[in-house]
């Protein structure tokens, strides 16, 4: 009951992280991203803690699932353990990392402090190579300055600012402690998932679809698909209280490992059955009874007639 519960709560928790995430940092460049992180500050660290606290919460589910599987058959072996736990807590301080360094890189730009690698004839240079390339019109309708100033310079300034923001970003401690350990909790979620996942479709605990798919979200989520993890999860939780439509697959209930039939076993069983339909739509002939000579049958009456007729033949 606790583990379903914390399965629902801890993807809604990280889901709603990752959508306010994207909306304060929605820029179409990192200099606009910074500022609206700097702007909406409150936001950041709010969606930071809520992926940390729903990341931390689907470690519990994963474990109960894996420690189901683990009851119902040796193959599942407890060095994965320690992979089990890892992977959602490693994604959920890493959440909460990347908030507190976006906040420290966002500082950093907007004080000043950034350190640049690109200069202004560089960015000239780059700018003309695209206004050759895309066309004085659509070069201008791209970059339009403030009043007085040309494409070109508005071009140049924006080169500029990104590669101050960009410098920010990369130079912060901060984000790159969580970049690094949302990359190890991302390969362990996988390895975790890819294993649980396995050894519960086998002992029957998961249906073949969504076992199949929870070895798949793992990956999903390490290339940034987070929704669909998050989505395995919440029915995990569903699962796991039970709510599932049709109910939880037999293995649950029975205590020991219910495995699914393959395709070859299925097939038979479908063949068995249509055999076993036919014969019972076919009746039995019915044989005809036959006749008991001392009840008298169908050759008696004419026995009979024969000898009266004998005797009529003699008095005449």
């Amino acid at each position: 009951m606790r583990a379903g519960l914390a399965a629902v709560a801890g993807s809604l928790l990280a889901f709603a992280g990752f959508i306010l995430l994207q909306v304060s940092l929605n820029g179409a460049t990192n200099f606009d991203s910074l500022r609206e992180a700097h702007e909406k500050g409150s936001t950041v660290w709010i969606a930071g803690i809520a992926t940390a606290i729903g990341y931390i919460l689907l470690a519990g589910p994963l474990l109960f699932l894996f420690r189901a599987a683990q009851g119902r058959s040796e193959r599942v072996k407890n060095q994965f353990f320690g992979l089990v736990l890892l992977g959602p807590i490693l994604l959920g301080l890493s959440g909460l990392a990347l908030a507190g360094g976006t906040q420290q890189a966002a500082n950093t730009y907007l004080d000043g402090k950034a350190d640049s690698t690109l200069t202004p004839k560089e960015a000239k240079g780059e700018c003309r190579e695209e206004r050759h390339d895309e066309g004085a019109k659509e070069f201008a309708e791209e970059f339009e300055g403030q009043a007085g100033q040309t494409p070109l310079a508005a071009c140049q300034e924006q080169k500029e600012q990104e590669n101050l923001a960009s410098n920010a970003i990369k130079d912060s401690s901060i984000v790159t402690i969580g970049q690094f350990v949302g990359l190890a909790g991302g390969l362990s979620l996988v390895a975790a998932l890819l294993y649980t996942c396995l050894g519960a479709m086998r002992v029957g605990l998961l249906t073949r679809f969504w076992g199949s798919l929870g070895m798949a979200v793992g990956v999903a989520a390490l290339i940034g698909l987070t929704p669909f993890a998050l989505t395995w999860f919440l029915y995990l939780g569903i699962l796991l209280l039970g709510r599932v439509p049709g109910g939880r697959p037999p293995a649950w209930a029975a205590g020991e490992a219910v495995p699914w039939p393959t395709p070859g076993e299925r097939a038979a069983a479908d063949l068995e059955g249509t055999e076993g339909v036919e014969a019972q739509s076919i009746p039995e002939p019915d044989m005809p009874k036959p006749a008991d000579p001392d009840e008298g049958g169908e050759g008696r009456p004419r026995k009979r007639k024969q000898r009266d007729r004998g005797e009529g033949e003699s008095e005449g």
